[in-house]
């Protein structure tokens, strides 16, 4: 699955973060993060608009399903965005070398998780859903506007 590239890269040298879609091999000093994402419960896949940040560098990715990222060994923060820039889902985690690292991001009804190879939710952040920040705002701005517009009425009618 995973394998090892024979020569080591040059001192100084950088990789860009990229997602392949499938496994790579893996040059000496480095891990790889494989990650995938769910559509989510959205009628817009959640993983097609959202944004993947390692140690706040964007990594392109095609939506939903596993993407295999080439990073050096050490601790890294992994995040998910939205369009905007404002993170959904944050995690941290130490990679080690030559060694691969599952990260399933799930994005749910009611919280966006990030969840380990054996199933650990190791979530460091997780925004609400979209659905559940709708449940919300809305009842409180319902209640807002019928709540201004029958005291506005109340004190109208009382003069």
């Amino acid at each position: 699955m995973i394998g090892r590239m024979s020569h080591p890269l040059p001192p100084g040298s950088l990789i860009p973060y990229t997602a392949y879609p499938m496994p790579v091999p893996v040059p000496e000093g480095h891990g790889v993060l494989i990650v995938s994402f769910n559509r989510g419960p959205y009628i817009v896949s959640a993983a097609s608009t959202s944004k993947l940040k390692i140690d706040g560098r964007q990594v392109p990715f095609g939506g939903e399903g596993t993407y295999y990222v080439l990073v050096p060994a050490g601790p890294h923060e992994v995040k998910v965005t939205d369009p905007f820039g404002m993170p959904m889902i944050k995690t941290a985690l130490t990679v080690h070398p030559g060694a691969g690292h599952q990260l399933a991001f799930r994005f749910g009804g009611w919280r966006n998780r990030v969840f380990d190879g054996q199933g650990a939710d190791v979530t460091t952040f997780g925004m609400w859903s979209n659905y559940l920040i709708m449940l919300v705002f809305f009842p409180a701005l319902f209640l807002l506007c019928c709540g201004g517009v029958a005291l506005i009425s109340a004190l109208g009618s009382s003069a």
